[in-house]
This record gives C-alpha cells, structure tokens and sequence, in this order.
C-alpha cells in the first residue's frame, strides 16, 4: 500500500502485561476506522508504579511481541523504552511522523488519558501531529475544549492488568490473557509475590 493512503495508529501503554483487553481494543481501532497499522509502544514505567510485581521493560517488550504475533496489521516498537528521558508523547509523535510523513497518523488512548490531556507536556503540539482515537475506560469520554477526538463504538473489555497481576499472585489462571504470553510469564516467575508480601 502507497504510505500516502496508510492509516498508522500508535497505542502506547505499560503492557504490564499485555493482555486481551488491548488487542480487543487495537482491533476495533482496525475494523471502525479502517486502521492499517498498529504500532504497539511499551512506555516506560513511572516511578510511582514501581513495584515488585512490575515486569523489566524487555520482558513487557517480549509479552507484547508475544500477543501480537498472529495480527499482520500490528508491530511492536521499543522506541519509548529506548528513548532518553524525559519520555514526552509529543516527541514520540515527532519521532513517527518523521517515519511516515505521509501517512496519516493516529494515537490511540483511554478516556482517562483523554481528560487529562491538556496537563500533557506540549499538549497543542502534540495534538497537532495526529488525530486522536478515544476507547471507553471506566467511564464515557466528555468533550475536552480545544481539543478533538474520534471515539471508539465498543463495550468496556473487563479485562484488567492489576486484576491479572493479582490473579497470577495467588497462583490462578487468567483467561485475560493470550497462551503465549502466560507461557512466558510463568517460565519467567513474573507477578509472583516476594516472600515479605
């Protein structure tokens, strides 16, 4: 396909892990908005999310590659984990316009993120670059003046990665996630409680 018709969506995430839930949403991005591409972004950790339960950036990197194997419209990138800090989405935006400049570009993001938008680091700039794709969270997406939107005609997915983290703790089966990345989180002991918990 010509790059100039290509639709190119960036959907960032911790992906701690990865699970149902986004490839549910990512597919709804494909099939409502006729999305050729899904670049999936691990990002990096905040230090307030820290914690012992958290998987390593290549391990996140590693599940995502995992649960997106078998779509040929989605691709991985380590392009946030790789990044020097500080990690603003207005420079990855820079960064992937410049990788497909005429494309049209895309960033995918819950109604959480949404609504905090305007506190975003460059916020305008960044809005400028793309269009915006909105997916419900716990609640509907309102109107964020100065800014616009398309949104996603999709039910809530119930899954859950802090759900899934829990779940894995206590040593059940999660049916949130795809068999390959549950394969890799128990060979890698991931999400187990340290001894002190």
């Amino acid at each position: 396909m010509n790059e100039s018709q290509m639709k190119i969506c960036l959907f960032g995430g911790t992906f701690d892990p990865i699970h149902l839930g986004h490839t549910f949403i990512a597919l709804q991005a494909v099939l409502q908005l006729g999305i050729d591409k899904v670049i999936f972004l691990p990002c990096k950790l905040s230090p307030h999310k820290l914690e012992t339960q958290s998987a390593t950036a290549e391990g996140r990197l590693k599940m995502c590659q995992l649960a997106t194997a078998i779509f040929p419209w989605a691709e991985v990138s380590d392009y946030d984990l790789s990044s020097p800090p500080p990690s603003y989405s207005w420079r990855t935006a820079e960064h992937f316009k410049s990788l497909y400049p005429k494309a049209q570009l895309f960033w995918l993001m819950g109604t959480d993120q949404w609504q905090s938008i305007p506190r975003w680091d460059r916020s305008q700039h960044f809005a400028s670059l793309l269009d915006i794709i909105v997916y419900r969270r716990e609640y509907e997406a309102i109107h964020v003046p100065g800014f616009e939107s398309t949104k996603l005609n999709s039910l809530q997915h119930p899954a859950s990665a802090t759900l899934i983290r829990q779940q894995i703790a206590a040593k059940r089966t999660s049916p949130w996630i795809h068999p390959h990345v549950a394969k890799y989180i128990k060979e890698n002991q991931l999400y187990l409680k340290s001894p002190l918990d």
